[in-house]
């Protein structure tokens, strides 16, 4: 039993192929629910399905800004959990124990949805897609913490981009897969369509909770608890820690701030495009399929493409040149009248989606203390700020469509929150990587 003890100790190989791409197998695994049902499919049908005006806990809103808030709850949730949840996971030992439950969460209340077929049934939905984004969202907290014990800092940039091309493939072949399904609905005993659309949801759970078993058995396992102390605490009291490193660090400091702005309005066009299609230009269910589609298969190559630009010019470099990409993508969202035009911008926002994304994950963890033991702990505290800005982005949306009648204006709103980050980036200092014989940019 000692040698066992042991061995789980020893720090993990860095760079090893067959662990990297089991890694990556984590988001091909996820990316089903992030961008076949939060984009895809579920945004639609849950608008077809319920009236346009809703009575909830005495509040009337509209059927959108119910789904929008929907999110901003399970992500509020989860920040509120996730530094517990880390350091629990830092010095109880237990990365791929909660790695394990919040994919098994996830995928259950995803399949759940089948239950929601109408206003009656309206709890189940929006309890299902509450419970099933916190199990996607609670599952990346660990996922990323693994990056720096599986890679060494100069194959950051290239393996989180392969963890982002992995999910925009795997979400193909599914969405490809939910496709043929929903248009030949009469080859399966449906009726219509509309009634096609839930075994998308059985789909998507059962590649959830089955591809992810390749990336719990390929990655290390985890070491012994470090710690007898009380670990219900322990993970809030190392959340503070955290906080008074980077409050100290106003580099660091700046960038997370910059990060809150931006992300809070990449969050919200992803997880809210559908609903503008859907509402402002009468998408079907079909149509927004073939949306995300060319919004996959460009992002695929914009995963790379930023992880090469930032090679050549630095990651600050990259990530400007794709925050006025967005910002042009929210301003142009506003006059946008027809499909055509529509999906011209959604090639737009695949070619920034994964880069903007893959890069923030690895300049942070650049901006890490060198050889810090406490990767989950770091982790957190970058998800808590990528979680509350997604609360953020998400409740300003559906606060300004309730408030002016109109989804435009939200999309407009969300151009702000570029703006801003591209002040504060500009004036952020990033390391390049410790091969390259380049200065700070």
């Amino acid at each position: 039993m000692e040698t066992t003890d042991s061995a789980a100790a020893i720090p993990p190989q860095k760079n090893d192929k067959r662990v990297i791409n089991g890694w990556a197998f984590f988001d091909w695994a996820n990316s089903a629910y992030a961008l076949v049902i939060t984009v895809a499919i579920f945004p639609g049908y849950f608008l077809e399905l319920t009236n346009d005006t809703l009575n909830v806990f005495g509040l009337q809103m509209s059927n959108s800004t119910l789904y929008a808030w929907s999110i901003s709850f399970a992500y509020l949730v989860i920040a509120a959990i996730s530094p517990l949840l880390s350091g629990i996971a830092d010095y109880g030992g237990k990365k791929k124990v909660f790695l394990r439950f919040f994919t098994t969460l996830g995928a259950l209340a995803c399949i759940s949805l089948l239950f929601f077929t109408s206003m009656k049934t309206l709890w189940v939905g929006v309890t299902g897609f509450v419970l099933a984004t916190i199990g996607f969202a609670g599952g990346i907290v660990f996922y990323n913490s693994f990056l720096p014990l599986i890679a060494t800092e100069d194959r950051y940039d290239d393996v989180s981009a392969k963890g982002f091309s992995y999910g925009f493939i795997g979400s193909v072949i599914l969405l490809v897969a939910n496709l043929i399904v929903i248009m030949n609905y009469e080859w399966f005993g449906f009726s219509d369509g509309l009634q096609a659309v839930p075994t998308a949801f059985v789909m998507v759970g059962l590649w959830w909770i089955g591809f992810a078993q390749i990336p719990l058995r390929r990655l290390p396992n985890d070491a012994p608890p470090t710690t007898r102390e009380n670990l219900l605490t322990k993970g809030y009291e190392e959340i503070k820690k955290v906080w008074r490193v980077v409050k100290g660090d106003s580099n660091t400091k700046a960038f997370l701030f910059a990060f809150f702005c931006y992300n809070a309005g990449v969050q919200a066009v992803l997880f809210l495009a559908s609903t503008f299609a859907e509402k402002e230009l009468h998408f079907d269910t079909q149509r927004l399929i073939f949306l995300v589609l060319i919004l996959q298969i460009v992002a695929i190559g914009g995963a790379w493409a930023s992880a090469k630009l930032s090679g050549r010019k630095g990651n600050k470099f990259s990530m400007m040149t794709m925050l006025i990409i967005w910002t042009g993508i929210c301003i142009t969202g506003y006059f946008v009248q027809t499909g055509l035009d529509f999906y011209l911008l959604a090639g737009a926002v695949g070619l920034v989606m994964g880069g903007i994304q893959s890069l923030s994950r690895a300049t942070y963890a650049k901006l890490l203390p060198e050889n810090t033991p406490d990767t989950a702990s770091y982790f957190s505290f970058y998800d808590v700020m990528d979680k509350v800005s997604t609360v953020a982005g998400t409740f300003v949306f559906g606060f300004v469509e309730n408030i002016t009648g109109g989804m435009r204006n939200s999309v407009a709103a969300l151009a702000v929150f570029f703006v801003i980050s591209l002040a504060v980036l500009a004036a952020v200092k990033i390391r390049r990587m410790k091969n390259a014989h380049h200065p700070a940019v």
